[in-house]
């Protein structure tokens, strides 16, 4: 299983991060030229590889941390997604979707892939910390349309340190973690830990 990151501002920063910390090898992408954020990506650790986006989109599992706007661009960096599973962890505060979830949109962009809206929630300051609390573990929420690409998430939320909850479909409880308009959802922004 390979992975990337597409967007390499904050949230992008401490989603690779998450995967230096875990020795997982984790690809870093945005429409600039990868010299420019390499020194940025070393300072992390060897684990984080500074790409190109098209090498970055040919990942099975690639997480999208760029501005809502952006996913659309991003979006055409390949004609069709089947088999990738996209990590939706962008947020449309602001913006005017006529009430549809702002994954909805993500998901119709990114033909044919398995989408999974999480890593969202957390403001970067608080998702870039070890994931450890105490005797817990920090939570990340997860929804989407697709259980099996749920569970591929959860176990990697796990495999970051992380306590993955699922909160079932885009429609119902994924809601939850994303804003309408300019009202943020009512899970955003909370930081929980999970006690085994």
């Amino acid at each position: 299983m390979t992975y990337a990151i597409i967007g390499f501002g904050s949230v992008g920063q401490a989603l690779a991060k998450a995967f230096g910390r875990s020795g997982i090898d984790v690809s870093v992408a945005t429409t600039r030229d990868p010299a420019s954020f390499a020194a940025d990506a070393a300072a992390i650790g060897p684990r984080v590889i500074p790409t190109t986006l098209a090498d970055a989109v040919t990942a099975d599992v690639i997480f999208l941390a760029v501005r809502f706007e952006a996913h659309a661009d991003v979006a055409k960096a390949l004609p069709d997604w089947h088999g990738k599973t996209i990590v939706d962890a962008t947020n449309a505060y602001g913006v005017e979707l006529g009430g549809q979830p702002s994954a909805h949109v993500v998901a119709k962009a990114f033909t044919r892939a398995r989408l999974v809206k999480g890593f969202n929630h957390l403001v970067a300051g608080v998702l870039e910390q070890d994931p450890a609390v105490h005797v817990g573990r920090r939570v990340v929420f997860l929804s989407s349309d697709d259980d099996g690409a749920t569970a591929e998430i959860g176990t990697l939320a796990e495999k970051l340190g992380f306590a993955p909850i699922r909160l079932g479909g885009l429609a119902e409880g994924g809601l939850l973690v994303q804003a309408r308009g300019s009202i943020w959802g009512q899970l955003i922004f909370k930081d929980l830990v999970k006690f085994d």
